[in-house]
């Protein structure tokens, strides 16, 4: 069952992590008017110097400022733009960097973003939200992550993408969010090819869940290669995601039966509240599981059984983050363990880190999807 809380209340508390995370971390570029990051920490340390921004955590901020524009948030829309232009400007005027993870985090946002386009010119609204302000497409910047991503993607050890430009190690979070991308974008058979790929490397058939990766080892051989056997909530996420995108029986079969693994085996005992893995980037990983859970309970080619599945999921994790949450005045602040409180972990007067704000609004604004979604 979900939690009883009616619709507009679900929304209060997405918009009341949106407004914390923007209120306490976005800040302008350099000072320039017009531009917007997120800063990795609040109160941000003063650096004469850049200090870390992270590439793919501002990636996920996009998304997440694209889960509020769907939601009606005013501005946020207009807000994303801004961020992706101003990850352009701190990047060196470049779309592309050294992790190809990283790229499809950011073109994935960046399509989400971009879809709002068509729909506000054709006079058509997606169907997950209502009006948004139009903004403007970001082509150029797609096209240069896309085949950036192409060139990750090669048949050593099988198939499958590479994590960075060093080219020594394959692993499923470059492979999963490349194989969606390439799936809303058209590439259906290379996306197709990228799931086989992890279902035959990556999928371990005893929990049914996706390792981290793989990597060759002395000397080369494919057939000595390495599992990384390290299993994170993120990675799931993806995956889930493509599957469900590309659809058809197996690719539904295999969705129906990652989110019974995720239940089963990332979970706190006796509850279906997901487990996270603390702050840093390791932050951030069950916010972008709930994403994609957000969509499975959604979902119309899913069995019942496994969208009501996904949805508990999904919403007993946010209402433990918004019970366990912490005032600051008119901020809220989120604990990185969502059965812990947050002043356990975030004492009064303490910095706070974006990782596990961001996440905690991620998984806000998926409880508020499902509950839309679901009437």
């Amino acid at each position: 069952m979900l939690s009883s809380e009616p619709l507009h209340e679900i929304q209060a508390r997405a918009d009341a992590a949106a407004a914390s995370v923007t209120g306490a971390f976005a800040r302008p570029l350099f000072r320039l008017p017009g531009t917007e990051l997120a800063a990795v920490q609040s109160p941000a340390p003063r650096h004469v110097l850049p200090g870390p921004w992270h590439y793919w955590w501002q990636a996920h901020y996009v998304d997440a400022l694209v889960d509020a524009a769907l939601r009606g948030a005013p501005d946020a829309a207009r807000r994303a733009h801004v961020v992706v232009r101003s990850i352009r400007l701190r990047n060196g005027l470049r779309a592309t960097n050294w992790y190809f993870d990283d790229m499809a985090w950011l073109a994935l946002a960046v399509s989400r973003l971009d879809a709002l386009v068509p729909a506000r010119r054709s006079g058509r609204q997606p169907d997950d939200g209502p009006r948004v302000p139009s903004v403007l497409p970001h082509p150029r910047m797609l096209a240069a992550l896309t085949g950036a991503l192409h060139t990750a993607h090669t048949m050593a050890l099988g198939g499958g993408l590479y994590w960075n430009r060093r080219r020594s190690f394959k692993n499923t979070p470059a492979t999963a969010p490349a194989a969606l991308h390439f799936a809303r974008n058209g590439e259906r058979e290379r996306a197709q090819a990228l799931v086989d790929w992890l279902n035959t490397t990556l999928l371990d058939p005893e929990t049914g869940l996706y390792l981290d990766g793989i990597k060759p080892a002395e000397g080369g051989q494919p057939s000595n290669a390495v599992l990384e056997r390290a299993v994170f909530t993120y990675n799931q996420g993806p995956v889930l995601g493509a599957l469900l995108e590309l659809g058809g029986p197996a690719n539904l079969a295999r969705a129906a039966d990652l989110i019974n693994a995720v239940r089963k085996e990332l979970t706190h005992p006796g509850s279906s509240v997901l487990i996270t893995h603390g702050t840093g980037d390791a932050g951030l990983f069950t916010g972008i599981l709930c994403r994609y859970l957000a969509s499975a309970a959604v979902s119309p080619t899913l069995p019942p059984d496994q969208r009501q599945e996904a949805a508990q999921l999904v919403d007993a994790t946010a209402s433990a983050l918004w019970e366990g949450r912490a005032k600051r005045g008119a901020r809220t602040v989120f604990s990185p363990h969502p059965l812990e409180p947050a002043e356990r972990h975030y004492p009064a007067g303490t910095g706070v880190g974006l990782s596990t704000q961001l996440s905690a609004w991620i998984i806000l604004e998926a409880a508020a999807r499902i509950r839309r979604g679901l009437g």
